[in-house]
C-alpha cells in the first residue's frame, strides 16, 4: 500500500486527488496538511487526521504531494528532502529560486514538478512541439488559456510551459502577454500569451499557429478536475520507482509507454 501526505488538502485540487486515490487500487492518504487556522483542522483525513503540522505527513507517508500555494514552500520542500520522502508538487506561479530550490532537492530525492498533470494537456506539449518542428518561422503562434475566475495566477503555469515548449530550448522566440492601445504590428518570431478568467472554467488551452492562408488550432479542454488527478496518482506510482532526480509528466508518460 501506498501512503500518501497530502498538503494543502482542502484546496481544488488537491480535492480532485483525494478523490482519484480513493478510487486507486493501493493507495491511501495517511496524512493531510492544512494552513494554521483552516476549520477542519483536527477533522478525520485518511487514515490520520487534517494537521497543521507536516510532521505526520514525514512520519507516516511514503510519498508527500503538495498541492498548496508558493508560499512556504522552498521551507517545505527542504523539510520533505531532509526527510528522503519522494516529492510530487503541482504547486504553480512559482519563482525561479523556488524552481531551483526544487530541482536542487532533486539531488537528494526523486521530485516531479508539473503545472499539468493532466495526460492531455502534455500529449498537448508534444504537439506543440512538432508543430514548431514542422511549421518553421513563418507561422505566428498565440496562446490563450482560460480558468475560472478564481484563479490566483495568470498567466497560468500551463501556459508557461506551453511558452516553454513553443520558444524551444534556444528560446529565440520572445513573448508579449496581453495587448492594448497602439501595439503596432506583430512582431517576426513573437509569441502572444493571453488569460482568460470567467465563471468555473476547469482550464482550456489553444495554441494557434497562423501561417499564408491557414491557420492550425491545437485545444486541450478539461471537463472535471479528475483529468489532472488521475495524471497526479500516475506521478505517484511513477516517483516510488525513481532515483533522486527533477522528473515532470515527460518522463511519467514515457515509463507509461
Amino acid at each position: 500500500m501506498i501512503r500518501v501526505g497530502l498538503i494543502g488538502a482542502r484546496g481544488r485540487m488537491a480535492s480532485a486527488f483525494a478523490g482519484a486515490c480513493e478510487e486507486a487500487s493501493g493507495i491511501e492518504l495517511s496524512a493531510g496538511i492544512e494552513r494554521p487556522g483552516h476549520p477542519d483542522l483536527g477533522s478525520p483525513f485518511g487514515t490520520g487526521v487534517l494537521s497543521a503540522d507536516l510532521e505526520p505527513a514525514l512520519r507516516e507517508s511514503d510519498v508527500v504531494v503538495d498541492f498548496s500555494s508558493r508560499d512556504g514552500l522552498e521551507a517545505r520542500v527542504d523539510r520533505v528532502a531532509e526527510a528522503g520522502k519522494p516529492f510530487v508538487c503541482g504547486v504553480t506561479g512559482l519563482g525561479e529560486q523556488s524552481m531551483q530550490v526544487l530541482r536542487e532537492a532533486g539531488g537528494r530525492i526523486p521530485v516531479v514538478w508539473a503545472p499539468n498533470f493532466s495526460l492531455g494537456i502534455n500529449v498537448l506539449c508534444e504537439l506543440c512541439a512538432r508543430a514548431v518542428e514542422l511549421l518553421g518561422e513563418d507561422y505566428d503562434i498565440e496562446v490563450i488559456e482560460t480558468h475560472h475566475r478564481g484563479k490566483k495566477d495568470a498567466p497560468s503555469g500551463t501556459a508557461l510551459r506551453l511558452l516553454d515548449v513553443l520558444r524551444g530550448e534556444a528560446a529565440r522566440r520572445s513573448a508579449v502577454f496581453g495587448r492594448e492601445g497602439h501595439a503596432g504590428p506583430k512582431l517576426a518570431g513573437e509569441i502572444g500569451v493571453h488569460a482568460v478568467r470567467t465563471g468555473d472554467v476547469v482550464g482550456e488551452h489553444s495554441v494557434v499557429f497562423g501561417g499564408p492562408g491557414e491557420r492550425v488550432e491545437l485545444i486541450h479542454k478539461a471537463a472535471s478536475r479528475q483529468a489532472f488527478a488521475r495524471g497526479a496518482v500516475a506521478a505517484v506510482r511513477f516517483v516510488l520507482r525513481q532515483e533522486p532526480g527533477f522528473y515532470d509528466m515527460a518522463d511519467v508518460l514515457r515509463s507509461a509507454g
